[in-house]
């Protein structure tokens, strides 16, 4: 039997070699005919760690690796543009300290 290849969004990179991916897919009601967005969550193995959150991801499906994990990561098709802005303002506080830092050592050089 052929392994399935399926196409998704990461949406959680918090465990190690673990993501959690979205695979979104719409769905006909079956007695209203209205067209609704449904997504299934997988678990997918990514062993080197190349995935980040928002990368859209291809996954095959594998041996169960753990309770959850039935999926593996193949490649990452595209990687997010997001920017962590969390991070950028962290070291722009960092930087900030270290020039205040300086100056204050050249201060008292003088």
């Amino acid at each position: 039997m052929p392994k399935r290849v399926e196409t998704g969004v990461v949406t959680s990179d918090k465990c190690s070699k673990t993501r959690r991916v979205e695979i979104p897919r719409t769905v006909k009601h079956p007695k209203y005919g209205k067209i609704m967005r449904r997504r299934t969550v997988c678990h997918a193995h990514d062993e080197e760690n190349v995935s980040a959150q928002g990368d859209t991801v291809e996954i095959v499906e594998c041996r169960p690796r753990s309770k959850l994990k039935r999926w593996e990561l193949v490649r990452v098709v595209v990687k997010s543009r997001a920017v962590d802005i969390a991070a950028m303002r962290a070291a722009a506080r960092a930087d900030r300290v270290r020039t205040d830092e300086k100056d204050v050592e050249q201060g008292a050089k003088k």
